[in-house]
Formats: structure tokens, C-alpha cells, sequence
């Protein structure tokens, strides 16, 4: 790790990695929407977070949200409907087994609800963040065109010291994962999981 920053300091901010999106019996599963790079993010991710956690650091997820409205259906921007019609009344539902963390990722040490692609967007992430002396983000999730790019753009303009764990990341296609990182790099550092292992292990 930065010398500058300790590990006390540092938290793995994994983004929207929910059993909604991942799991077969998920909103996106159901659907017929996953993807084996998204897949496969989780049981990469999770040496990582057992140091981490062990080393004294944080974990803090996000988690996408369909705040339910009047009746209980969700509150869906025009945009996501047209892009995912499948949506429905109980998908990404505050409280339920669809909206946590994945299994192999819990327990997270804080959890914070998001509306939009940025964690940052109308959420308090910037206030726990700060408020538990959070300096140092190592940015994991999904989706790298998406919630990841936001959020890893909006940490930075806020003056986190924000790294993008590259291969703890994905999208529905390699190109447009590939696309993503690279236009990531002039806003922060871009490395592997390996690399933070063995940082970690020094």
C-alpha cells in the first residue's frame, strides 16, 4: 500500500456486486442477462477482502436500489426501463436477499444504497467514508462502463486516493471492459488483484 496511506485507512468499495445481478435466481439471472466475466468477479475479489480485512482495512459495498413508491412499485428512471424492461416490483428491494451483498464478499463493514451509476449520486457514502477516516479506495465491481467508472470519477474529484483493481471488474463484454479501464487511467491507479496481494503481504 501507499506508505502515506495505512491500511486502517483503506477500504476495498466493492460496487453493486448483489445477487440481483449475479445470481442465476437474480433479477438479471431470471432474465437471461449474466455474463461469465461478471460471474467470476466475486471469488476473485474475495482474497483480497479476507486480507483486507485482516490487515485491519474496511470493506464497504454498494448496493443499486429500486426505491419502492406508491403500491410498492419500483421507481424506475425512463432511461433503465427502456434499457431493462425485465425489471419488476421486488427486484433490488431494500432488505431483500436480491439487494444484499453476495454470499462469498459478506459481511461488509459499511453498506450504502445508490440510485444511479455513482455511489456518490444522493447516497452518504462521502460522509461514512469520511466520518471512518477513509482516505484510500481500491475500487472493484460492476459495471466498469457504468457504476464503477462513475463512481472511481466522482471518489477522485472528491480527493480520495482511488485505485481501480482492473481485473475485479467487468461488463457484459470484454471490449467495452477494455474501453472503460483505459479511459479510466489519467484519474487513478490501475492495477491487478495480485498486485494488491502482495502489497498487503508486506
Amino acid at each position: 500500500m501507499t506508505a502515506s496511506i495505512p491500511v486502517a485507512r483503506t477500504a476495498l468499495l466493492i460496487c453493486d456486486l448483489q445477487n440481483d445481478f449475479l445470481h442465476p435466481d437474480g433479477a438479471y439471472g431470471r432474465a437471461g442477462r449474466a455474463a461469465p466475466e461478471i460471474a467470476a468477479i466475486p471469488e476473485r475479489v474475495k482474497p483480497l477482502a479476507d486480507l483486507l480485512r485482516a490487515k485491519g482495512g474496511w470493506i464497504v459495498s454498494t448496493h443499486f436500489t429500486l426505491v419502492p413508491g406508491k403500491g410498492g412499485e419500483p421507481i424506475i428512471a425512463p432511461h433503465l426501463r427502456e434499457l431493462r424492461p425485465f425489471l419488476a416490483r421486488g427486484d433490488f428491494l431494500p432488505g431483500t436477499w436480491g439487494h444484499a451483498l453476495v454470499d462469498a464478499l459478506q459481511p461488509a463493514d459499511l453498506s450504502v444504497e445508490k440510485v444511479a451509476y455513482s455511489a456518490f449520486y444522493m447516497t452518504r457514502l462521502e460522509w461514512v467514508l469520511r466520518k471512518a477516516g477513509i482516505e484510500r479506495l481500491l475500487v472493484a465491481g460492476i459495471v466498469t462502463n457504468g457504476g464503477v467508472a462513475s463512481t472511481v470519477r466522482d471518489a477522485h474529484v472528491r480527493e480520495f486516493s482511488v485505485t481501480l483493481i482492473e481485473d475485479a471488474c467487468a461488463a457484459f463484454s470484454p471490449e467495452v471492459h477494455a474501453t472503460a479501464v483505459a479511459a479510466l487511467r489519467p484519474v487513478c491507479r490501475v492495477v491487478r488483484v495480485a498486485d494488491l496481494l502482495t502489497e498487503l503481504g508486506r
